[in-house]
């Protein structure tokens, strides 16, 4: 048995067209999740490093401290400091060491997070993520035209589809208003007689036609026809809303990658100049010139610079992973 529907009014071939577009649009919803957990899991392994090079400073801190410590110390038996200074080095280094819990804690959260987003149970890559490395370099980004940017982000595409599958739905609701012509047939063997029942007496074909056509039922047809535009509307509406947040988006996470690229060097700068301060006061403190006040506050803005300059190269990292959240994917880096 068969059947055949002519396509009188093009409502098969729009129905079919809209359901294409619909798993085009699902695609590209699929692709779009994709985007965001690796951007998600990028982001947490940069924070991972951040993390540890934050802590790195401050252990490195925690060393500088202790030295003067002793400083103070060796300069206190010697007679030529007093214990209300000893006392201050030692408030500096507790500071300098209350900076380790909560970085640890930090630390360990954003691990069970990247482990979340890498379908494994928490603490799983701990270890392998134990070796401290450098946050990674920031590619250059290639010039991107505007239209190709958009053009290829999952969620524009996907509005896209829904919106040209919705343009395909009016086409099948207005196919309503003309006849449905049908064909269909069926070859068959019909005999009372086994023995006769394979042979040419026994064959029975059919074939029946058949017209359809809503012609008293045209005041449903118009409704269905009003709400297929009316979603065609609201799938136009939300394609421009989509288009206007996708440039919203490029637009922030390119100045936020070129402002904290500029800061990190501000940043940078700060902390060389900062550091020969602090070396430079401790030379003077040695040689007496200077109190040991001087002294602690060279080292606690030194301190405070080298922990914004850690979470500065990190955050920069992470702009250039929004970066390519809201470019739909990567980008290639100009050789």
């Amino acid at each position: 048995a068969a059947s055949w529907e002519l396509d009188v009014a093009g409502g098969i071939r729009h129905n079919a067209a809209a359901a294409r577009y619909e798993v085009q649009a699902a695609e590209a919803n699929r692709i779009g999740t994709r985007i965001i957990v690796a951007a998600d899991a990028a982001d947490g392994y940069l924070q991972v490093r951040g993390y540890q090079a934050r802590i790195a400073i401050a252990k490195s801190q925690i060393e500088t401290d202790e030295h003067l410590l002793k400083l103070v110390q060796n300069r206190y038996e010697a007679g030529a400091a007093t214990k209300r200074e000893i006392e201050q080095s030692q408030a500096l280094l507790q500071q300098a060491r209350s900076t380790l819990p909560p970085l640890r804690l930090a630390l360990e959260k954003q691990l069970n997070r990247l482990d979340v987003l890498m379908g494994a149970r928490p603490g799983t890559y701990a270890r392998e993520l134990d070796t401290v490395t450098p946050v990674p370099s920031i590619p250059s980004i290639a010039n991107q035209e505007p239209t190709d940017v958009l053009r290829r982000r999952p969620d524009i595409i996907a509005a896209e589809r829904r919106l040209a599958a919705s343009n395909e739905r009016i086409g099948v609701a207005l196919s309503e208003y003309y006849p449905k012509i049908s064909l269909a047939g069926v070859l068959g063997f019909d005999s009372l007689n086994s023995g006769s029942l394979f042979t040419s007496g026994g064959f029975q074909p059919a074939a029946v036609a058949g017209l359809r056509w809503r012609l008293f039922d045209f005041g449903r047809v118009n409704a269905e026809v009003k709400q297929t535009r009316g979603i065609n509307a609201e799938a136009l509406v939300d394609y421009r809303q989509a288009v206007l947040k996708a440039a919203e988006d490029v637009e922030n996470a390119l100045a936020s990658l070129s402002e904290t690229e500029a800061y990190s060097v501000e940043v940078q700068a700060e902390v060389r100049s900062l550091t020969r301060a602090r070396d430079l006061s401790q030379d003077a403190y040695r040689a007496g010139s200077i109190t040991l006040t001087d002294v602690l506050d060279a080292d606690r803005q030194l301190l405070t610079a080298q922990d914004q300059l850690a979470a500065n190269r990190a955050d920069a990292a992470r702009a250039a992973v929004e970066v390519f959240r809201s470019f739909g994917g990567g980008w290639q880096p100009p050789k």
